[in-house]
């Protein structure tokens, strides 16, 4: 809670800047500051961070715990919140890589061990049986939250991959498997079992939170498509190398305008945006993405997109197209 306090700070401090509310957006920077600190300092356990405490003040979430030593909240929302320094957010997805991650049954545990034994008392999450929902399966919200840390820290990759493993399809890509997972091949499952004897059971389905959230996490995190303050069109993909691209159209919400998205990665290097255009007309990156202003005039425009590597030449990218 922390974490995502720290990011609807900097959206909220952003908002009352622009009404002009600078003393609350101050208060807000200020807060978020202290915030920060205190996360860094009594947050980390050394590979990762700790979920929370206990009221008797012991840790929750600790290599030094019983059961719930690592928790996949704190990691993937260190990384999205931006308060996590490069070091410490890469050893934490690290370890959510090593201890949550089962890629051959397309899991990301929210949490392991499950509790069971431990004399505390973390609350409801202890009433489900171990590997069911929230207390050591896969609660759908939170392993979409890890995937999109992993693209934010340019594990595009892995990212890419993991989207697929949760994905229903997978889950019933055989007569096996579909028998395991038991529920529908075309949406989302808010979660699955993550212990035996029970592992691949999908849980909840038609569950709109998770469907949300798989929505945003592909067209944000993976195509990298996204809308500033209702202005500006963003892009900045974090696909695998190994795609040549892809094409999307979007038509901003409330307006007729379609706007045709082709991103092409003609090197099969897909580190950064190197060059862009729009209905023809070259425009300039912005870092490592395309920032374009939204024309709302009822017609069709066309931007498109290369790819490459990291202070490579535009020039060479447009040829090889």
């Amino acid at each position: 809670m922390g974490f995502f306090l720290c990011v609807i700070l900097d959206e909220w401090s952003l908002l009352c800047e622009r009404r002009h509310e600078t003393a609350r957006a101050a208060r807000y920077r200020s807060h978020r500051e202290r915030l920060g600190i205190a996360l860094n300092e009594a947050g980390w356990d050394g590979d990762w961070y700790r979920r929370g405490f206990y009221d008797d003040g012991s840790p929750l979430g600790s290599q030094v715990g019983d059961e719930c030593r690592i928790d996949a909240l704190a990691q993937a929302w260190s990384v999205i919140s931006g308060i996590a320094p490069p070091e410490r957010a890469r050893r934490a997805m690290a370890a959510v890589a090593e201890h949550l991650i089962d890629e051959e049954a397309g899991l990301i545990r929210l949490l392991t061990p499950p509790f069971v034994n431990t004399p505390h008392d973390p609350g409801y999450i202890k009433g489900y049986v171990a590997g069911v929902r929230e207390n050591g399966g896969q609660y759908t919200h939170a392993a979409l939250w890890v995937i999109r840390a992993f693209a934010e820290l340019g594990d595009r990759d892995r990212a890419a991959r993991l989207l697929e493993r949760i994905c229903p399809v997978y889950h019933c890509r055989d007569p096996r498997r579909l028998q395991v997972y038991g529920a529908e091949p075309y949406v989302i499952a808010a979660d699955i079992y993550g212990e035996p004897p029970h592992v691949g059971r999908a849980g909840w389905t038609w569950y709109t939170g998770s469907a949300g959230w798989m929505l945003r996490v592909v067209s944000e995190s993976l195509l990298g498509i996204d809308v500033e303050q209702g202005r500006w069109l963003v892009l900045s993909p974090r696909i695998p190398d190994d795609w040549t691209g892809y094409r999307a159209r979007l038509r901003p919400l409330g307006h007729r305008t379609v706007y045709v998205i082709d991103v092409r990665n003609p090197r099969l290097c897909a580190e950064q945006v190197v060059e862009v255009r729009v209905d023809g007309s070259r425009q300039s990156p912005v870092g490592d993405r395309a920032r374009i202003p939204l024309v709302f005039d009822g017609a069709e425009h066309v931007v498109r997109i290369v790819l490459g590597a990291r202070g490579g030449s535009a020039r060479r990218h447009e040829e090889a197209v």
